[in-house]
């Protein structure tokens, strides 16, 4: 690909002008509309490149093939996955991407807000950027590089695969989704219409990270019951369900068991949001941790720390409902473990460094890989998500694509014989 005028920046810088934030506090879906411009838009960018079996439809997903190069008949169909919609955590209206050529290795100021400042002191990974051609936003938004980083180089790579046909490989297929960023992004999707086997998600960090292993995830609401009282009549009455919730968050661990006090294979629980009157109050929690059995005994200490609070009020109540979010992807993937080495293979003839990485968190890969497409995450270079200094190096998006190359011919030279 040495001569290969990669169109993935370009591409970028265009995609994130368009507003695709979704809504966590949405029931439809997609959580928002405005996510299906961008769907559109894919769509017909894919099928102007001749790519087959294009479409979006009702939910705004996007389905493309890249057909197959090759003359064997037992190379599995893989698919390359992102997500089009950004973060309800820091607007994404208006954004203007710059990009910064040949960094220097010092802070970069956002022009539309100066206390924006892009630092290696506070984002060490840009010591090893020096010397590439980095895009940030401007300094009132988000850069939407999660993941239109992602998007962008699946893009990029139709385009190389598809102007290259003497590349060989296997029948490929895209899937482009949305509402990824508040929990649902393969809630409506079609794995027979995908018709894929494998697959790989495009929505990792730093040049060379490769993630096989998530969070497994619950979801706990718990809501707590009150007695309801003229407040001027209410001695030995009342029982006031916010100071209840009150209490019972106080009863939290203050040093363990949280977001802000673990780290690496930590497991945390985490109060999420709090809505309350005097005689009912609901408390939403997501638990988090890498071994699935221990979600239970998180729960379980959870119930008891309420239980103990309602206890000392007679007359009171609390229900504590558990709801399932998504599973650690390694239960999959260790099962079928040459998709990780493929992907490290790739990398390594890209001229890649991998570099094996825990997700505290989950992605679209999590959910897929438990409904029968194993799929770990791959780099795009999205650095600082979810905040206005958010960035990605151009080299990154680009060793990304040509790591995805060398994916499908992977694929293609091993076949069945995996």
């Amino acid at each position: 690909m040495n001569n290969y005028p990669f169109t993935v920046s370009e591409r970028f810088m265009r995609y994130v002008q368009i507003d695709t934030q979704s809504d966590p506090t949405a029931t439809r879906f997609p959580s928002t509309e405005k996510q299906k411009n961008l769907s559109v838009l894919l769509a017909n960018e894919l099928r102007t490149m001749g790519l087959t079996e294009v479409e979006t439809d009702e939910w705004g997903y996007v389905y493309a093939t890249i057909p197959a190069t090759t003359t064997k008949t037992d190379v599995p169909v893989i698919c390359f996955c992102s997500h089009i919609d950004t973060a309800p955590d820091c607007s994404g209206t208006g954004v203007k991407p710059i990009l910064h050529h040949n960094y220097d290795g010092t802070a970069i100021q956002l022009p539309d807000d100066p206390n924006q400042v892009l630092s290696p002191k506070n984002h060490p990974y840009l010591n090893e950027l020096i010397g590439c051609d980095i895009i940030t936003a401007s300094g009132t938004t988000l850069l939407g590089a999660d993941d239109k980083a992602g998007v962008a180089i699946i893009m990029d790579l139709a385009n190389y695969l598809i102007q290259h046909p003497e590349v060989a490989h296997g029948k490929i297929r895209i899937l482009f989704t949305p509402d990824e960023e508040v929990g649902r992004g393969v809630e409506q999707v079609n794995m027979s219409k995908l018709g894929a086997q494998y697959g790989y998600t495009l929505d990792g960090g730093e040049r060379g990270s490769l993630e096989g292993e998530t969070f497994s995830a619950d979801g706990v609401t718990i809501t707590i019951n009150g007695i309801s009282a003229h407040p001027g009549y209410a001695k030995n009455k009342m029982i006031n369900a916010i100071k209840l919730a009150a209490e019972f968050l106080a009863s939290l661990p203050k040093n363990t068991w949280s977001p802000e006090t673990t780290s690496e294979r930590e497991g945390f629980v985490h109060p999420m949001s709090i809505d309350g009157q005097l005689e009912k109050a609901t408390i939403r929690f997501i638990i988090r941790d890498f071994d699935t059995a221990v979600l239970k005994s998180h729960e379980q200490r959870l119930k008891q720390l309420l239980d103990d609070v309602i206890a000392k009020y007679p007359g009171s109540s609390a229900t504590f409902e558990v709801k399932e979010q998504y599973r650690n992807m390694h239960e999959v993937l260790v099962k079928v473990p040459f998709v990780l080495d493929f992907a490290s293979q790739a990398m390594e003839r890209a001229g890649v460094k991998p570099r094996p990485m825990l997700i505290r968190g989950g992605t679209d890969g999590s959910r897929l890989s438990f409904m029968g497409l194993p799929c770990p995450n791959l780099f795009t270079g999205e650095m600082a998500i979810h905040s206005k200094l958010e960035y990605v190096a151009v080299q990154d998006m680009e060793y990304a694509v040509k790591t995805l190359v060398h994916l499908a011919q992977i694929w293609e030279e091993q076949g069945s014989g995996k």
